[in-house]
């Protein structure tokens, strides 16, 4: 599959590209990622590669990562080839720029627009695509935020809008009240999701297939812990693999899932972190990942996973070796259901709900 081979997002004409470009290392503001030069050079390579889809926030690097977009892709449009044009510039509201002001942040209606505004004066643009909330404010009412969205859609500021790292139950209660007052929709849901973060398969992700929201995960690689840096008995000594981070990651359970990716990895002859997105990429659910890059090198070899064809066996290999444990009440569902149809429950023995289910109208009384 090619960057270009465009796909719609969600329940929604808008059409992206399958891996995304995240911005969160746009900029040296937090202490790490790009200067502006390779930010600029990371985003060209991903461009001339056909990419279409751009991911930021207004908290990244302190606002400076949608400062960099705003220097490539904004100013005044001279033709129809622009390259602010060419692209679905994403990006979030919720994060608080101002420490002291309690309405700097939040999804309230004064700071959502106002967090709007102020993404577009740094994008140097006169709309967002998509418009994601970071994350749930559970101090807001969800119909202020989805009624404010609806306002900035309408006034042509926002394109389509976005949830980013919320419950399941409280996407499925915003869907609804869209629905139900003709507001503009959730087009898609943006949600960790990795060979080594798979809770999202309980409720998350079947809701937004469900409600159409089309499914973009962030941090396929889990912080590079499946980016091939990492092995039994071997870490980087310089930047974020040195620091007291990777110790409390790298338990056992992540070893033998790095183990599984490895050897998968030299089968399909791919580097482990292209193994690990094209894993995602081939969920149910997924439309477009998104990928971060430090360096060019880092871009390449992402992008390189869309060539990446898991067979049904290696994805089996990847998903045993993965497995979660999800929450209540999806395990009970699965042994009743299994026993409904005859069989037994997951631990060999007869369902005990089933097993004491009436056979009869005599047993019923």
């Amino acid at each position: 599959m090619a960057l270009n081979h465009y796909v719609t997002l969600g329940r929604s004409g808008l059409r992206v590209s399958p891996l995304c470009l995240g911005t969160m290392t746009f900029g040296l503001d937090w202490g790490w990622g790009s200067d502006e030069d390779t930010s600029k050079r990371i985003l060209a390579a991903y461009m001339d590669a056909g990419g279409n889809f751009i991911d930021t926030a207004n908290m990244y690097t302190k606002g400076h990562s949608e400062v960099i977009l705003g220097q490539v892709l904004g100013g005044p449009r001279t033709g129809s080839n622009h390259k602010r044009d060419r692209v679905v510039l994403a990006t979030k509201f919720l994060g608080n720029l101002y420490p002291g002001d309690p309405n700097g942040g939040g999804a309230g209606r004064k700071a959502v627009i106002a967090a709007c505004e102020q993404s577009l004066r740094r994008l140097r643009t006169d709309s967002i695509d998509l418009y994601w909330m970071h994350f749930w404010d559970r101090h807001t009412p969800i119909e202020e935020t989805m009624r404010a969205l609806d306002d900035l859609v309408r006034e042509g500021k926002v394109r389509y809008v976005g949830f980013s790292d919320t419950p399941a139950w409280k996407c499925a209660q915003a869907q609804c009240l869209a629905s139900f007052h003709a507001w503009s929709p959730v087009i898609a849901l943006q949600v960790e999701y990795s060979l080594l973060q798979r809770t999202v398969e309980g409720d998350l992700v079947p809701m937004a297939r469900e409600m159409g929201m089309g499914v973009t995960p962030w941090s396929p690689l889990k912080g590079g812990l499946l980016s091939g840096k990492y092995s039994r008995g071997k870490r980087p000594t310089e930047g974020r693999g040195a620091s007291e981070w990777v110790p409390k990651e790298l338990d056992a359970r992540t070893v033998r899932v790095i183990d599984a990716l490895d050897r998968v990895a030299a089968e399909a002859r791919a580097t482990p972190s292209q193994v690990a997105i094209a894993w995602v990429q081939q969920k149910p659910g997924v439309t477009s990942t998104i990928i971060g890059a430090r360096t060019i090198e880092q871009l390449r070899d992402n992008l390189a996973a869309l060539d990446v064809r898991l067979t049904p066996e290696q994805l089996s290999a990847l998903d045993e070796a993965t497995t979660p444990d999800l929450n209540f009440p999806h395990q009970f569902l699965k042994n009743v259901t299994n026993a409904a149809q005859g069989g037994t429950s997951i631990n060999g023995t007869p369902s005990e709900v089933w097993k004491m289910a009436p056979q009869s109208d005599a047993e019923r009384h």
